[in-house]
């Protein structure tokens, strides 16, 4: 374990079905018999969220993340415009996107992590990954993962449409068939369609979005395989979006196709396993003025090829191996970021046994140890410890982990030029980072807790920042920083409401390389205190009410033109309609209080959003 982490302790064509929603729609159905709302259980998907869908536009998978008690959701626009996801006081770029077994990547920069155009409603999740379970299950992503699985296809439909303030105006379609069944199997197929159009909270705030995707399934037994295929285009305009704090109208245009093959096989007492292949494009054209529309100085396509597999496999009575690999292939075209290399290869093989060494009635204690390896063409090569002690008993867990994770940077960080706008730097530094924590989880009187405490070392991290010496430029640098935190989640049931709420403490300490750095835009941009509170409450046998808040104290920052503190609100009321079967009225409002915080320094703060909604599903 490493001497320097140790010494910080002593001073994370095809169709569809379930439930769709849209805008603020949540998912409620009615029971066959009674007409009562059927409230999804908090952990369901794991979001930690009482709003799942959005008020602003149509539901993505980072649609699950905002206001999350463990996941820093920062946004540009709204959240599936441009989102930010940090963890545990990372940057987007120490974050990975997982589905099934394999990490879906963007070579050029971690704000297009989570451009992926699956619906929601074919993912399971999202679960997330940090500690020793991201070094075991991660790929270029040194601090967390979001982890999705492929949903089950039901047979069904369902259709949405909503407005709002704004000029803001949405719809959605799906629908899911069983082809075929016997007594071992069935092929089904899904499909989906959405499109979203607004004028924005703010001038020059506009979006439009359209989405297409669609899968086939076959589900076995022990076995499910998914063929997916989808396509989203969107265009996104914000003041400051990128080039804070320069004062442009500026705009990004980004398309997005994802091809991807899944399996996954349970072979009961010996273990289990899933396979992932894929192929992503993505192409993206910034502008830095939105109204100069022939300028073609940031155009970019990306292209990676990946292929994974993990699992799990019982070696004998009390031992059992955990495994994961990944290889990817990337190559970019640009009329920017061609200055360094244009295509890198990546590998990432992890191996760690897992003992049981206490087995009791309702007791047992694990060790879990291995090593990974990471590799690229263009990078040196880092082999990573990871181990953690889990002691579970009964509904209790406890646990102590040391991983370490590294990751190279992105093509915006290494290939462009030294200097303007945006300044690369093509000496950068693989990142390397350790994280040691103690942790628990258990359930008391009714009341479900899960409580962790962490030490992060992140050697060379990349870093984007200021300097009054060089005002016109973004400058990527490598920084070392030590993140101390702490974690809190609590959730109980009162009567007919659900409560969740969250704590999350983080201090830091930095060094640059670099003495002229004088701002941050990303690695010293984190909440010093965050708390979270969540409340679903069933009202009437057809009312539903769901809350989201959030206050966050911000560390301080030169760039920062709002306050350092902010109070978030996300509220939705649903209404399902006893008369007909299936339909749902919704209203909701994001950011109720119009909160002006600048979630990235620099960059102007969202304002409100109400919309108005109905779903029906069949």
């Amino acid at each position: 374990m490493n001497s320097k982490l140790i010494s910080k302790l002593h001073g994370k064509p095809l169709g569809a079905a379930t439930a769709l929603l849209f805008g603020a729609t949540l998912c409620v159905a009615q029971d066959d018999d009674l007409a009562i709302v059927e409230l999804p259980e908090l952990s369901v998907s794991s979001s930690h969220t009482a709003t799942v869908e959005p008020a602003s536009t149509y539901g993505a998978p980072v649609s699950r993340l905002e206001l999350n008690p463990q996941i820093d959701l920062q946004v540009r626009n709204i959240a599936e415009a441009q989102g930010d996801v940090s963890i545990r006081g990372g940057i987007f770029e120490n974050t990975g996107f997982r589905v099934g077994a394999a990490t879906v990547m963007d070579p050029q920069t971690g704000h297009y992590f989570a451009e992926i155009p699956i619906a929601p409603e074919m993912l399971d999740g999202p679960r997330l990954l940090v500690a020793g379970d991201n070094a075991l299950g991660g790929f270029n992503s040194s601090v967390g993962t979001i982890d999705f699985s492929w949903s089950e296809i039901e047979e069904g439909g369902n259709a949405a449409l909503g407005f709002g303030d704004n000029s803001l105006n949405f719809q959605r379609l799906r629908q899911a068939a069983i082809l075929s069944r016997d007594e071992s199997s069935s092929w089904g197929i899904e499909a989906e369609v959405s499109r979203s159009e607004s004028a924005g909270s703010i001038e020059n705030g506009d979006h439009n979005f359209v989405r297409y995707s669609g899968r086939l399934q076959r589900l076995g037994e022990d076995s499910q395989t998914d063929l997916f295929i989808g396509y989203q285009s969107k265009y996104l305009a914000w003041p400051e979006l990128y080039a804070a704090p320069y004062g442009s109208p500026e705009s990004d245009e980004v398309r997005t196709s994802l091809i991807m093959l899944n399996h996954s096989q349970d072979n009961g007492s010996e273990g289990n396993w899933e396979a992932t292949a894929y192929y992503r494009r993505h192409h993206d054209h910034y502008l830095f003025n939105r109204f100069a529309l022939d300028n073609r100085s940031f155009v970019h396509e990306t292209e990676v090829s990946a292929a994974a597999i993990k699992g799990v496999r019982v070696l004998g009575d009390g031992l059992k191996l955990n495994y994961m690999a990944q290889v990817a292939a990337d190559e970019i075209e640009s009329t920017k970021l061609e200055n360094s290399f244009t295509s890198r290869n990546y590998l990432k093989v992890t191996v760690a046994p897992e003992y049981l060494l206490l087995s009791g009635d309702d007791e047992s204690v694990s060790l879990r140890a291995g090593l990974s390896l990471d590799d690229s063409n263009r990078n040196s090569s880092q082999v990573s410890p990871l181990a953690d002690l889990s002691w579970e008993r009964g509904n209790d867990r406890y646990y102590v982990s040391f991983a370490q994770t590294s990751q190279v940077a992105g093509y915006t960080a290494v290939g462009g030029a030294t200097s303007g706008l945006f300044a690369s730097n093509p000496n950068l530094e693989r990142e390397v980072t350790q994280n040691l924590e103690a942790g628990a989880a258990f359930t008391r009187l009714g009341w479900t807790f899960s409580a962790a405490a962490f030490l992060r070392r992140d050697d060379d991290l990349v870093d984007w920042t200021f300097s009054y010496e060089s005002p016109s430029a973004r400058s990527a640098r490598n920084v070392d920083i030590d993140t101390r935190g702490v974690e809190l989640i609590a959730s109980t049931r009162i009567g007919q409401v659900d409560f969740l709420g969250g704590v999350t403490l983080l201090d830091k300490d930095e060094a640059y390389e670099d003495e002229t750095v004088d701002a941050s835009f990303y690695a010293l941009n984190y909440a010093k205190a965050r708390v979270t509170a969540a409340a679903i409450w069933n009202a009437t046998e057809q009312i539903q009410v769901r809350v989201d808040n959030e206050y966050r104290k911000q560390r301080e920052n030169v760039l920062r033109e709002s306050g350092d503190s902010a109070f978030f609100t996300h509220l939705g009321i649903y209404y399902a309609v006893p008369e007909i079967e299936g339909l749902e009225l919704n209203a909701s409002i994001e950011n109720l209080w119009k909160e002006d915080f600048q979630e990235v320094p620099g960059v102007p703060g969202r304002g409100r959003q109400m919309s108005f909604g109905a779903s029906y599903v069949w």
